[in-house]
């Protein structure tokens, strides 16, 4: 019997070990759940029994070929205690930087090195974005877990955000509105010839 004890404890010390490697398994992060290719963080490592939080991505939204863009996603809301995030892009060949040290780049996209701690209400982590070399239209993909730091995965929630951005001329509004003005100017000035034509054929039947 005493030699059927010390096998218990090594068992049940083995099973803990299992469960808290299940609960913290994506604390250090994870890629490949930012909503680019339809799973987020609500698909399997954080249940949704919390209150979901805003999730957003900030930056320009326009590049030129070859910039550098600095963003933001932030995390606001939710249970508000810790915060992970991750972070992919698509179209185009643009490359992703991690902007500090809680972030790290793993299978080509961005996510956290280890849980956030909420500061007034919200978590925020920052990152780059390095443009093609050729016109095109980014998408960056977001999601962001709110969790309530008990080392589970109930009560947390999460949410995802996109934001699109123009590299290049790309047609914008701003140009055609430019385009219109000029091509409008240059259609005016035909008419203001023919009439001060005919003003003039006036005149000359005047002093005749």
């Amino acid at each position: 019997m005493q030699s059927f004890l010390p096998s218990l404890k090594v068992a049940a010390t083995l099973a803990a070990c299992l469960v808290s490697g299940s609960a913290f398994a994506y604390a250090t992060g994870q890629s490949n759940y930012s909503g680019k290719s339809g799973q987020t963080c609500s698909s399997g490592c954080h249940s949704r029994s919390g209150t979901a939080p805003t999730v957003t991505i900030d930056g320009p939204t326009t590049l030129n070929p070859g910039q550098t863009g600095n963003y933001t996603l932030t995390i606001t809301g939710g249970p508000g205690v810790r915060g992970g995030y991750n972070v992919a892009v698509d179209g185009g060949e643009a490359t992703l930087t991690a902007g500090g040290s809680d972030s790290k780049k793993l299978s080509g996209e961005l996510t956290h090195a280890q849980p956030k701690a909420f500061a007034n209400g919200s978590v925020s982590f920052a990152f780059t974005v390095v443009a093609p070399s050729t016109a095109t239209t980014l998408t960056l993909f977001g999601a962001g877990n709110s969790t309530n730091g008990n080392g589970e995965d109930t009560g947390d929630a999460s949410g995802a955000t996109q934001l699109k951005v123009k590299v290049g001329d790309g047609g914008g509004d701003g140009g055609g509105d430019d385009d219109g003005g000029g091509c409008a100017a240059a259609g005016g000035a035909p008419l203001l010839g023919a009439a001060l034509m005919l003003l003039g054929a006036r005149l000359r039947r005047r002093d005749e």
